[in-house]
């Protein structure tokens, strides 16, 4: 008997980077809850105060990568899941790897770009 490998091996190390991502996801979020609240709101005024501040601009990217790490193995998982046949799920794999990391760069350069 043949055994197929459909690459759902993953296990510990992917439901504990959910975990992570999850949690750096939710700290970024209540940290804007917490500035919103604060200052009565956000204002452009505001915005660039934050964004000027490098801590921030990191703790943005963090959350971003963090998103994007989560999406992808999401994604990946309900691929492995439910595309058939393995060339179809390979093309949409790597589509969405091309995706986020269009994404990645599309965030550096606005935090980092033409300044």
């Amino acid at each position: 008997m043949r055994r197929v490998i459909v690459g759902a091996h993953y296990g510990l190390k992917d439901w504990l980077a959910q975990r992570i991502t999850a949690i750096v996801m939710t700290v970024y979020t209540l940290l804007w809850l917490v500035i919103a609240v604060y200052h009565g709101g956000v204002d452009y005024a505001l915005w660039q105060m934050l964004f000027a501040n490098m801590a921030f601009r990191i703790a943005t990217v963090l959350f971003w990568l963090a998103l994007l790490w989560h999406a992808w193995i999401g994604v990946r998982d309900i691929l492995m899941d439910y595309a058939r046949p393995t060339s179809l799920r390979l093309t949409l794999e790597i589509v969405t790897v091309l995706t986020l990391v269009a994404y990645a760069g599309w965030l550096v350069e606005i935090l980092w770009g033409g300044r």
